[in-house]
């Protein structure tokens, strides 16, 4: 029973980490704060716990009422649409027209900023429809194939998800000491700014 366990433990850790390890709008963002040494625990914290919440929602067999009401993943893909190509024309901004003298802010933050990451977070977390066509449906669907291991692969998958997060915000801080120039950081901006707009655009085209 133990390996059966272990088993299920690891193939959930795997389908977790197949499906957040590729380039995406909430990935670009974890690894800006990262970067710049900004709430990076508050964000890293709000994608682990909000995947944890969404497997573990998936894994209870909600997924079958999101499939019955596809009006809320459509309402979802244009709200976050609009706001992954605002904050993507934002990066962009910061691209073309940079503040004089730019460049890696490692510490100082106020409180202020640090509300905007958090809510900034939020909003990219829970309004991106492929986060619960990833979570909820297909993480969902794959640990009931594993019927009474279900759960253990749930929490294989949010256990990636965590150790996931954790590595890109906090290695991002080993990129400091090449984004403490202005041109780099611009680099970075631009990253942000193609994904978060390919990323909104994709969305409002198939919403």
């Amino acid at each position: 029973m133990n390996s059966g366990i272990t088993t299920a433990a690891l193939a959930g850790f795997g389908t977790g980490l197949s499906l957040i390890v590729a380039i995406g709008a909430q990935n670009a963002f974890v690894l800006r704060q990262g970067a710049r040494r900004h709430a990076v625990l508050a964000v890293v914290a709000i994608c682990a716990v909000s995947d944890a919440a969404l497997i573990a929602l998936g894994v209870a067999g909600v997924g079958a009422f999101v499939t019955a009401w596809p009006a809320a993943l459509t309402a979802v893909a244009v709200a976050g649409g609009l706001f992954l190509v605002s904050y993507g024309v934002l990066a962009a901004r910061r691209v073309l027209r940079p503040t004089p003298g730019a460049s890696l802010a490692t510490g100082g933050a106020t409180a202020g900023s640090a509300r905007t990451a958090v809510l900034t977070c939020l909003a990219m977390t829970w309004l991106n429809p492929h986060v619960y066509l990833d979570t909820v449906l297909l993480v969902g669907s794959l640990a009931a194939d594993r019927g009474d291991l279900r759960w253990a692969f749930g929490i294989g998958a949010a256990l990636a998800s965590l150790i996931w997060f954790g590595a890109l915000g906090y290695g991002a801080r080993l990129l400091s000491g090449l984004l403490a120039r202005p041109a780099a950081w611009r680099v970075l901006d631009g990253l942000v700014a193609a994904t978060m707009v390919t990323m909104g655009g994709l969305l409002l085209a198939r919403a």
